[in-house]
C-alpha cells in the first residue's frame, strides 16, 4: 500500500486518538492510567512541540492508516542525543503492507533531522508480530527496558 507520511496538527489531536486504540487490542492492553481528556490535550501538545512530532500515515483515500510519535528525549554520556518512538500503530487492516515500515523511516529522518544520534523504542514481549517486523528493520543493537510505576 502506498501511504502518503506527514506531520500531523495540533488541531487534528481529537480526531487521531482512535489510532491509539490498536495499541490496546490484544495482545495489547489499555494502560489502567488511559484518560482520553488528557491523551487529546497531550496529543495536541506534543505535535506543536520542537523536540517532537506526531507522524500520520494517508491511505490513497484520505483515512488514517498510521501514526507514530517520536521525541528528541536525552542526551546520553555514552551515545549522544536519543530519539524515542513511543507509540507506533498502524490499522490492523492494513498491516503488513509497508506503513509501518514507511512511519518508521519518517521517525527516524526526524531523528537526524534532530541532531539524534540514535533512535530507540520499546516493545511489550507479548507483541511477537511487531517484533519480527522490527527485527526485519535490522536494529542496530536490543536491549531489554524495565520500568517502575511512580
Amino acid at each position: 500500500m502506498s501511504v502518503q507520511v506527514r506531520f500531523a496538527r495540533p488541531e487534528e489531536a481529537p480526531g487521531l486518538l482512535h489510532a491509539f486504540e490498536w495499541l490496546f487490542a490484544p495482545p495489547g492492553s489499555r494502560p489502567p492510567s488511559w484518560e482520553p481528556a488528557r491523551a487529546r490535550a497531550v496529543l495536541a501538545e506534543v505535535t506543536a512541540a520542537e523536540d517532537s512530532a506526531v507522524l500520520v500515515a494517508e491511505a490513497p483515500d484520505g483515512s488514517l492508516a498510521g501514526i507514530c510519535t517520536v521525541y528528541r528525549d536525552i542526551r546520553s554520556v555514552r551515545y549522544g542525543d536519543r530519539a524515542w518512538v513511543e507509540d507506533l500503530a498502524v490499522d490492523p487492516g492494513r498491516r503488513s503492507q509497508g506503513v509501518g515500515k514507511a512511519l518508521l523511516d519518517a521517525a527516524k529522518d526526524w531523528a537526524r533531522e534532530h541532531g539524534a544520534t540514535h533512535l530507540e523504542l520499546d516493545s511489550s514481549t507479548t507483541r511477537s508480530d511487531a517484533h519480527r517486523f522490527y527485527e526485519r528493520e535490522q536494529p542496530t543493537w536490543r536491549s531489554l527496558c524495565y520500568a517502575w510505576k511512580l
